[in-house]
């Protein structure tokens, strides 16, 4: 861990976000080229682009333990580092949840706010007999064993609770009895659910817009606040009385031992850069929907989440 330290903070640039000045870092707790990595590469070169800070961020990429590396290092060795910002994601919230981080807590960080989402969905085959989320719902309702959804996450993962989360909100308690196959992929998820393997599919909206286009399936509903730029013509489950935001959000993090000053900064950076042309078309290019939550609106919302996550993941034994 020491020598990574060392690594991480031998890379960082001097630079200064607007009217104070910073040695300023964003951590990627990934490899290159995957979510996180985009989430900080594209978020702080947009920063720089429009002014928001002076001076090109250093981005630092430290893979490992599915961001519990990251996290680890930034709690245990940058908990006062002014200068300092983390790439998360649901799935952050969702290990965090677990307790997939060996101990670690999600307050033990703040989380900054997210600007972007890959919205999830609930979909089923072109020739599916249920024509809404409810007709969907109402009959694993009736009778669970005879319904099945495919996911692209293990059992107890994301695709798999916001299922979960939805039936509750019909007063659904005995989520055990519902079946969830969980495979490598939404790509592999959807062809269980094409070939009549399972009921619906789970996933994300990214992982099913080919099918979408060749008319294989429906999309039932978009667990969005608002419907998908691009997708109109797909209900959200708030408007057919299922109140369940369940997205794949791209954001922020900061050390907990920051002061209130620079978390204020970079939440108005981010706010920024949430409001600019050059996100809304980084956006479009990476198939994200609009999901604008910063500071404590975003905080508090990612308590919601996490406190969600770890009662229904106690409930399924995936954790004690």
């Amino acid at each position: 861990m020491k020598i990574i330290s060392k690594m991480a903070l031998a890379a960082v640039f001097s630079v200064g976000l607007v009217g104070q000045s910073y040695a300023a870092e964003c951590i990627a707790p990934a490899n290159p080229g995957g979510g996180w990595d985009f989430t900080c590469r594209s978020i702080t070169k947009i920063m720089h682009d429009i002014g928001a800070v002076d001076d090109p961020i250093q981005v630092t990429n430290m893979a490992g333990g599915g961001g519990g590396l990251a996290f680890t290092h930034v709690v245990n060795e940058r908990n006062t580092d002014d200068a300092l910002i983390v790439a998360a994601s649901t799935a952050t919230a969702t290990r965090l949840a677990q307790n997939a981080y060996s101990g670690m807590t999600s307050d033990q960080v703040r989380f900054l706010g997210a600007i972007g989402a890959d919205p999830g969905v609930i979909v089923v085959a072109k020739d599916s007999p249920y024509k809404n989320l409810n007709d969907l719902l109402d009959a694993v309702i009736a009778d669970p064993s005879k319904h099945a959804f495919a996911g692209g996450s293990a059992a107890g993962g994301y695709d798999h609770l916001k299922v979960l989360m939805a039936l509750k909100r019909k007063g659904f308690t005995d989520i055990k009895k519902v079946k969830y196959i969980g495979v490598d992929g939404d790509a592999d998820a959807i062809t269980q659910t094409v070939g009549g393997f399972t009921a619906a599919m789970t996933g994300d909206i990214s992982g099913v817009v080919g099918f979408i286009k060749s008319g294989d399936v429906r999309v039932l509903a978009s667990f969005t606040d608002e419907r998908i730029p691009g997708f109109e013509s797909i209900p959200t489950a708030k408007e057919q009385g299922i109140d369940v935001v369940a997205v794949n959000w791209r954001g922020l993090y900061t050390p907990k031992g920051a002061s209130d000053a620079s978390y204020n900064k970079w939440t108005e950076a981010l706010r920024k850069v949430g409001a600019s042309a050059e996100w809304k078309e980084a956006m479009m290019a990476n198939g994200l929907a609009p999901f604008n939550k910063v500071g404590g609106d975003f905080q508090s919302y990612v308590d919601g989440v996490i406190g969600e996550v770890r009662a229904m993941s106690t409930e399924l034994g995936v954790m004690k």
